[in-house]
C-alpha cells in the first residue's frame, strides 16, 4: 500500500512539472489559428471528444475556418478542414509536415511506431516505403499492379463463392478476401478457407490499433509520463490492455514472416514481397525494415478494404438505382457469359465513378494518421509551432457542400460531369492521405476494391431485407476509431438469375 502511494505522489509531482512547463513554454506565443478558448492547464482537453472527432472537427470549420487550433494540456493542435490548407501544408511543405507524432499508447506501448504508419520521417520510413513502392507502386502507377491481377481475380471468386453459400456473413467473406490478398501478395501464405489462425491474429492487432491510435482515446497519449505505471497499479487496466496488444503487434509481423523466411529457404517460397527482397537484406537492419514493410503492408491494407467494400454494400442497400445503372453497364459491356476482370476497368465508367462515391461517401480514415510539425512555420500569418500535431479532417473534405453537391447523397454520376455539369472533385485528393505520408498501398487497394465492387454487382443484385412486409432500410452509422466501419447492417443478397447463379457456382477455385 505504501509502495502504492509512493508511487502516484511521484506520478502527481511529474505530471504537474511536465503541465506547467508545456504552459509556460506556450505564453506569448500567438497569433495561432483560431479555436474554442483553453482553459488554463488543461487547454481545450474538454473541447475535443474521444470518439466521431471529426464531427467536432467540422463544427469548428464552421466557426473558425477550414485552419484551427487547439491545445491539450500544452500540445499545440491544427485541424485542416480542407483539401487546400492540406496540400499547402503535408505536401508542398512535406519537408517540415511529414513527422509523427509520438503515439504513447499505439506507437510506443504497442510497438507500431516501428511499422510504416507510426514510423517517424527518418531513413526506417524512406527503407520500409521503398520496399513497399518496388513492389505496388506508387501513387498513379496502377501498371505496377498487373503481375497480381490475376490473384486479385481469383481471390475476388473465391469471395463470390463464399456470398453464393453464406451471403448473411458477408462482411466475414470480405475481411477473409481482403486478408487472402494481402497475405498472398506480402508472404505468398494461401489463406485456409476456414477458420485461419492467421486471420484471426492480424484482425485482433489492427482491432487494438483503431481503438489505440484514435487522438484522446488514452490519456498516456497526452501525459506520456504516465507509460511508466505498472500494469498491477490501481486504475492502469489500459496498461493491460497495452501489453495483450503489444505482443499480438509483435507477433503480426512475426510468424507470416518467419513462415514466409523458411519456406524461402527450403525452395518453395514462390514470388512474394519477402522472398523476393530476402537477398537484399543481408544486413539485420534491413531485414527488419522488410519484416516491418510486409507487416505495413497487411495491416495498412486489410482493413481499409474490408472498410471501404461493407460501405459499397451498405450503399447498395440504400440506393436500388444506382446499383441497377452500374449493372446495365457491366451488361452492355461484358455479357453474362463471364464476370468483370481488371482489363475492363477502362471500359466501365459508371462502375469506376460508384468506386469513387464509395471512397468520398464514407472515408476509410475520417481523420487520417496525425502528423507533426518538426520546426516553426507561419502558414496565412498563423504560426504552427515545432512539435503541432497536424490532424486532417478527412471526412468533412469529402463531405463539404460547397465543394459536392448533395453531400450525404449517393451519386456516383457527380463524377462523370453529365449535362454539362463539370465533374466534381476526385476524393482520391484526401482518401489516401497526403503528401509523403500517403498510403503505400493506393493502387492494390484501388483495384480491390474495383474488382470486388464489379464482380459482386455482375454476379449478386443486393436489396434490402423484408420482415413481417416492413423494408427494413440499415441506417448509415459507422464506427469511431482511426478506421471507421459501417456498424452492422442486414441486406438480402441473391444472384441475379439462374445464369449467374452456375456463373459464380462453376468457378474453379
Amino acid at each position: 500500500m505504501v509502495t502504492q502511494l509512493v508511487l502516484l505522489d511521484v506520478c502527481c509531482v511529474f505530471v504537474a512539472v511536465f503541465l506547467t512547463t508545456r504552459w509556460l513554454s506556450s505564453r506569448g506565443r500567438q497569433p495561432f489559428p483560431p479555436g474554442p478558448k483553453p482553459l488554463p492547464f488543461l487547454g481545450n482537453l474538454l473541447d475535443i471528444p474521444t470518439a466521431y472527432q471529426w464531427k467536432t472537427f467540422t463544427e469548428w470549420k464552421y466557426q473558425w475556418g477550414d485552419v484551427s487550433s487547439a491545445t491539450v494540456l500544452g500540445q499545440r493542435i491544427i485541424v485542416l478542414n480542407s483539401v487546400q490548407a492540406a496540400s499547402d501544408l503535408l505536401e508542398k511543405r512535406g519537408s517540415i509536415f511529414s513527422d509523427r507524432p509520438i503515439m504513447t499508447m499505439a506507437g510506443e506501448l504497442m510497438t507500431w511506431a516501428e511499422t510504416l504508419v507510426f514510423s517517424p520521417y527518418g531513413s526506417r520510413f524512406r527503407d520500409i516505403r521503398r520496399f513497399l513502392q518496388r513492389y505496388v507502386g506508387s501513387r498513379g502507377q496502377l501498371e505496377k499492379m498487373a503481375p497480381f491481377h490475376d490473384l486479385q481475380e481469383a481471390e475476388t471468386h473465391r469471395f463470390l463463392t463464399r456470398l453464393l453459400h453464406d451471403p448473411e456473413n458477408f462482411v466475414g467473406h470480405v475481411r477473409k478476401t481482403a486478408g487472402s490478398i494481402i497475405l498472398k501478395l506480402a508472404y505468398g501464405y494461401q489463406v485456409q478457407e476456414d477458420d485461419d489462425a492467421l486471420i484471426e491474429l492480424v484482425d485482433r492487432a489492427v482491432a487494438g490499433f483503431i481503438t489505440a491510435s484514435s487522438p484522446g482515446a488514452f490519456l498516456v497519449d497526452t501525459i506520456p509520463l504516465l507509460k511508466w505505471i505498472p500494469g498491477w497499479f490501481p486504475g492502469a487496466a489500459w496498461k493491460r490492455k497495452a501489453n495483450v496488444w503489444r505482443t499480438e503487434t509483435i507477433a503480426m509481423c512475426e510468424v507470416p514472416f518467419e513462415m514466409a523466411k523458411n519456406a524461402a529457404a527450403q525452395g518453395n517460397g514462390g514470388s512474394n514481397l519477402v522472398c523476393d527482397n530476402l537477398d537484399e537484406t543481408a544486413a539485420p537492419l534491413q531485414e527488419y525494415h522488410l519484416k516491418m514493410a510486409a507487416g505495413s503492408l497487411y495491416s495498412g491494407g486489410a482493413d481499409t478494404t474490408v472498410s471501404a467494400i461493407t460501405t459499397f454494400f451498405l450503399a447498395m442497400t440504400r440506393n436500388p438505382e444506382v446499383q441497377k445503372r452500374a449493372q446495365r453497364e457491366i451488361d452492355a459491356v461484358i455479357g453474362s457469359d463471364r464476370l468483370p476482370t481488371i482489363a475492363d476497368r477502362d471500359s466501365l465508367p459508371y462502375v469506376r465513378a460508384l468506386v469513387s462515391e464509395v471512397f468520398r461517401w464514407h472515408p476509410i480514415a475520417p481523420i487520417g494518421v496525425p502528423h507533426r510539425s518538426i520546426k516553426d512555420d507561419v502558414y496565412r500569418d498563423w504560426l504552427i509551432p515545432k512539435d503541432s500535431i497536424i490532424i486532417t479532417n478527412i471526412w468533412h473534405m469529402l463531405r463539404d457542400p460547397d465543394v459536392y453537391t448533395d453531400p450525404t447523397e449517393f451519386k456516383p454520376e457527380r463524377f462523370l460531369g453529365e449535362d454539362g455539369k463539370e465533374p466534381e472533385q476526385d476524393p482520391r485528393c484526401a482518401v489516401f492521405g497526403f503528401g509523403r505520408r500517403i498510403c503505400p498501398g493506393i493502387n492494390l487497394a484501388e483495384l480491390s476494391v474495383f474488382i470486388s465492387c464489379a464482380m459482386t454487382l455482375a454476379a449478386f443484385d443486393i436489396s434490402t431485407v423484408t420482415e413481417d412486409d416492413q423494408e427494413i432500410v440499415p441506417e448509415v452509422a459507422y464506427s469511431t476509431g482511426t478506421i471507421s466501419h459501417p456498424l452492422p447492417f442486414r441486406c438480402s443478397i441473391e444472384p441475379r438469375s439462374e445464369k449467374t447463379r452456375a456463373l459464380v457456382s462453376g468457378l474453379v477455385v
